[in-house]
């Protein structure tokens, strides 16, 4: 049987080869479609359409913002400085990384992680087409991230450490590589209260940023957990029960019961926290 990880670096595969191909998504995708199934999937999924306003889109290659598969924003509320490095985690075809390295200028570096080859091929790929200097992506699992100790000032994700079976590794490690005072400032789809069993063991809706959604308590615990203070959620859109049936459809799930019990259940937020100031070594401030 297919681990999480697996099945969704086959699904994220797929979105970047259509993206690079122009192959796009079947008619009938506003019906059935996920948060990482191509392209399409922005002119109508509730969850990754209308994030980036004209004057971004305008700023990066066509194809950064065709796989752009996120649920929010985050370089729009990361209130990035010049002459900062910033991690981009799980930074698909770059789309948060390129914007990121225009914000923190020549002075500053952006870095995306991502374990799928072919979105890190387009994200290169885009790279070359920006003319952007300060980026570089990097190969590898954001349980796992391939950068020492105390190396950047930001971190930002949109939408990916969801998806994650190790969420308390991947704050841990977030923890580890971030200066002293640096900041967590990720979007992702976060719960507020239950959700039916059936939502919640589906792997096609986990991969679709449903399923591995934490729960508003949780995602704060985990963090706190793992050292950070100064710890916000704050939501940025509350899907509704006509958004929970474009989730649903499609799923083999029973749309009419399941839909009114995820009404306003899923948000996409954005999450703030802050590694103390005086820690400098993981564990230090837990």
């Amino acid at each position: 049987m297919s681990t999480i990880k697996e099945i969704v670096q086959e699904k994220y595969g797929e979105a970047a080869r259509r993206v690079r191909t122009g192959a796009g998504l079947p008619a009938d995708c506003c019906s059935k479609t996920s948060c990482c199934e191509g392209e399409a999937s922005a002119s109508c999924d509730p969850i990754t359409s209308d994030l980036y306003d004209a004057g971004q889109a305008g700023e990066l290659p066509e194809k950064a913002i065709a796989a752009s598969l996120g649920c929010g924003n985050p370089t729009a509320l990361a209130e990035l400085k010049p002459g900062e490095t910033v991690l981009d985690l799980g930074s698909g075809g770059g789309i948060d990384v390129l914007l990121s390295a225009k914000r923190v200028g020549p002075t500053g570096k952006a870095y995306g992680l991502d374990m799928t080859d072919e979105m890190l091929a387009l994200a290169e790929e885009n790279k070359r087409k920006s003319g952007l200097a300060n980026v570089e992506f990097l190969k590898g699992e954001i349980e796992n991230i391939p950068l020492p100790d105390n190396s950047v000032d930001v971190i930002i994700s949109n939408c990916v450490i969801n998806l994650s079976g190790d969420k308390d590794r991947v704050m841990r490690e977030a923890f580890r590589v971030l200066k002293p005072g640096g900041r967590f400032a990720v979007s992702d789809v976060i719960v507020r209260g239950e959700v039916p069993a059936e939502v919640r063991k589906s792997m096609e809706l986990w991969v679709g940023c449903i399923a591995g959604a934490l729960e508003e308590m949780d995602y704060v615990k985990l963090l706190a957990k793992a050292g950070f203070d100064a710890i916000d959620i704050e939501p940025t859109r509350i899907y509704s029960i006509e958004d929970a049936r474009q989730f649903l459809t499609g799923e083999g799930l029973d749309v009419d019961a399941i839909a009114p019990l995820v009404q306003d259940k899923f948000m996409s937020a954005f999450v703030r926290a802050q590694k103390p100031v005086g820690c400098c070594a993981p564990g230090c401030c837990s």
